[in-house]
């Protein structure tokens, strides 16, 4: 089937370009998101005489795209997860939920804007696009871990936290909670026992007559 693009398709054409797809594609997906129109002589007509005001219109959306991926790219949204010993998630991570994971951000995008190859079933960093007009995308990251405080290790890290390693890091720390515990006890001991020995060595000068 042949069709005007009303907009840029990646892989597809420009807008404007009168391109073969698909019958089901154009159907299905093209034609009812108003992307495309078939390329019927009328069309191809009606398309030229609004052709200005389309591309205005589209140069109107990707300079507020633009202005909004300044702020989207880079940004880091945590999922948590249940998942097993090896890190595979008992469920999944699908483009929903990082749709509405972006939009707690401050985000408002749609699940249709996230681009997946497909569903996140592990645990990790993932990078992904979010494609905010036909022209402009920015890349974004899902932090999936188990708990808040594997998310804030993988984000340091950069890998997989394992439920060893999470208990580890606990065990660090309270070591080292314990050591600085120890530190200023012993601090302490010393300067009592300095205040001890000053206010001896003062009560036993001898007085002058």
């Amino acid at each position: 089937m042949q069709v005007i693009l009303l907009e840029r398709i990646e892989k597809l054409g420009q807008m404007g370009d009168v391109v073969t797809v698909k019958p089901g594609y154009a159907r299905n997906f093209l034609l009812p998101q108003r992307k495309a129109r078939r390329a019927t002589k009328n069309n191809l007509a009606h398309f030229e005489e609004q052709r200005a005001q389309l591309e205005a219109e589209n140069l109107e959306r990707r300079d507020e795209a633009q202005k909004v991926g300044e702020k989207l790219e880079g940004l880091s949204v945590v999922l948590i997860r249940q998942a097993g010993e090896s890190g595979h998630l008992y469920g999944s991570v699908t483009a929903r939920d990082l749709a509405e994971a972006v939009a707690s951000a401050g985000f408002t995008i749609t699940r249709t804007q996230v681009i997946l190859d497909s569903v996140i079933k592990s645990l990790g960093l993932h990078t992904m696009k979010v494609r905010l007009h036909p022209e402009i995308s920015v890349s974004i990251s899902a932090n999936v871990a188990r708990t808040d405080a594997e998310a804030e290790m993988q984000a340091n890290t950069g890998h997989i936290v394992s439920a060893q390693d999470l208990q580890d890091a606990l065990d660090a720390a309270d070591a080292e909670k314990k050591a600085a515990l120890a530190a200023l006890e012993v601090e302490e001991s010393g300067d009592d026992e300095t205040e001890e020995t000053e206010s001896s060595e003062a009560t036993s000068e001898p007085t002058e007559n």
